[in-house]
């Protein structure tokens, strides 16, 4: 009999999802040269409040610093920091803060104060002088009763964009995440895969507008800016192409209450119970174009396979358990393990791992500076099967409990309806399910545990070629990862060659057209970090 462990009893330790300076006066040098941050600051003084940038001298310049940060990894001794942080809370902030890099020569790294696995939104991985634009204090959202659209700002949450559509317009959704404390701009920048894009599609296939600041610091809507643009923004990671402030969504009708459950199984056990069996008949139930309504997505780690599932089609759990019987009456869902909520309650149980979780629970931001964390990604496109599937547990899971791997299902709408070109993301056609991968240590950011950590990720990421997708490895940019490869910078511009080995692994045959973009829009390279998208100065 396959050992079972359901909804609020599972108890998995998964961390992974989920300047002012003194006076209040900016601190110039005394020299008669000065440098380009002395020019920075003094063309940014009276732009912007002075208690809103903050140098490495300022008080405050580390609490700001780390105020989103994910990755203790990134914020040690040995980091290469910014050397001012511009707190934006207005468009015309943002304008000011490029106006005046381009002007003084100082580079401009922006987050949306969410996830950066890399961490390249507030660090270099070599030595150079250069800003952090925050856009954390822009977070509105905006949205009314009874309207299929909101605006929302890249600073915002995910947490935050379904409180405000859930509280002010219920019957509606915005087909996000899982993680409730994600950024809106940095989401909506690399593609967005979630829950709901079996039915409503990735986030950025549902975005109908936004405001851009260009690299001359104009800030465009989607008829200044252009279609090419347009689509370049939708998927094409973030930071490439200007600073998108804010943006227009689309709003998808959810029925009044919508179904979850959580069921745990294990692998080891035997029988149609056993984890690796069910995973493979998981992988079959992918493969129903008939079923978008239905997403289960699983996380692995250790001996145990958490199936998580939202059910959108109606009927709730009653409609729900029906289905399950027809497709997969192996999981052994039952009336216990299911839950009828409304979609932002859904949600909250989905982030926060309680189906009475209150829905208030995902404005809060957190950061995580006691976990260090490594990650990487794949796609599948052919079932791997139930004895892959097994040796998987033996051969990896099994022996660390610190390491974890996050299995999200495509098909439906996304994979069927959807082009692969309709924006940068192309993972559609064909695919599966793609494969988050992730390690944990803690102690000292480098050394033995971290070198432990690393060889295991390595090792099971090496076991997994045979079976995802190949000619190029496919992965997401949301899951930005510097092994795959980095820029070299020859002339003080990206080279197109040296961005290939990691950009056709996240855009595949898009990844031409991206660079050919950025080559019309920021022909200069200003916006640029180790895997931003090489301006290409010619025709694609």
């Amino acid at each position: 009999m396959a050992a079972t462990m359901r909804g609020g009893n599972v108890a998995l330790a998964i961390i992974f999802l989920c300047f002012t300076c003194s006076n209040n006066v900016f601190l110039l040098r005394s020299s008669s040269a000065s440098s380009p941050i002395d020019d920075f600051l003094r063309c940014l003084s009276g732009k912007i409040p002075a208690e809103q940038v903050f140098t490495q001298s300022s008080s405050g310049f580390m609490a700001e610093l780390t105020s989103s940060v994910q990755n203790p990894r990134f914020v040690t001794n040995a980091t290469v920091r910014p050397a001012c942080i511009v707190a934006a809370s207005d468009a015309s902030h943002v304008q000011a803060a490029v106006r005046c890099g381009r002007r003084s020569g100082v580079r401009l790294r922006v987050r949306s104060g969410g996830h950066d696995y890399e961490g390249l939104s507030y660090r270099a991985v070599r030595a150079e002088t250069f800003a952090v634009l925050d856009l954390a204090g822009l977070r509105a959202v905006r949205v009314r009763a009874g309207d299929a659209t909101a605006w929302v700002d890249s600073g915002a949450t995910l947490g935050e964009l379904y409180y405000a559509v859930g509280t002010a317009n219920p019957g509606f959704a915005f087909p996000g995440g899982a993680c409730s404390t994600v950024g809106v701009g940095g989401y909506l920048s690399g593609g967005g895969i979630g829950l709901m894009m079996r039915k409503f599609g990735i986030g950025a296939d549902n975005v109908l507008d936004a405001m851009i600041v260009n690299a001359d610091g104009e800030l465009l809507d989607r008829g200044r800016m252009g279609e090419d643009l347009f689509w370049a923004i939708r998927g094409g990671g973030g930071e490439s192409f200007g600073v998108v402030v804010s943006w227009r969504l689309k709003l998808s009708m959810v029925p009044p209450t919508v179904a979850v459950f959580t069921i745990a199984k294990t692998a080891g056990d035997g029988g149609g119970g056993d984890a690796a069996a069910l995973l493979a008949k998981w992988e079959t139930l992918i493969l129903q174009p008939f079923l978008p309504d239905l997403t289960i997505r699983v996380v692995l780690q250790g001996r145990t396979a958490l199936f998580q599932c939202l059910y959108l089609g109606g009927g709730g759990c009653a409609r729900l358990a029906a289905t399950m019987h027809a497709y997969f009456p192996e999981l052994g869902m039952t009336a216990s393990d299911c839950h009828d909520l409304t979609w932002l309650r859904a949600m909250a149980f989905i982030s926060l791992g309680a189906a009475d979780a209150a829905p208030e629970g995902m404005l809060r931001r957190t950061n995580n500076l006691g976990t260090y964390v490594k990650s990487k990604s794949d796609y599948v496109r052919r079932p791997m099967g139930a004895a892959a599937w097994s040796a998987l547990f033996s051969d990896h899971l099994a022996s660390n409990n610190a390491g974890v791997l996050i299995l999200e299902p495509h098909g439906g709408v996304v994979g069927a309806v959807i082009p692969d070109m309709a924006t940068p993301y192309p993972h559609r056609a064909g695919v599966l399910y793609n494969i988050q991968y992730g390690v944990f240590w803690w102690g000292d950011a480098e050394g033995e545990s971290s070198a432990a950590a690393r060889r295991w990720l390595d090792a099971l990421y090496a076991a997994m070629e045979a079976a995802v997708s190949g000619n190029p490895r496919e992965a997401f940019v949301n899951y930005r990862d510097l092994d795959i490869g980095e820029n070299a910078v020859v002339g003080g511009v990206t080279e197109y060659e040296s961005a290939r080995s990691w950009g056709e692994r996240y855009f595949m045959g898009n990844f031409r057209r991206l660079a050919a973009v950025k080559g019309r829009v920021d022909p200069g390279d200003y916006f640029r970090n180790e895997q931003s998208i090489p301006p290409l100065l010619q025709p694609y």
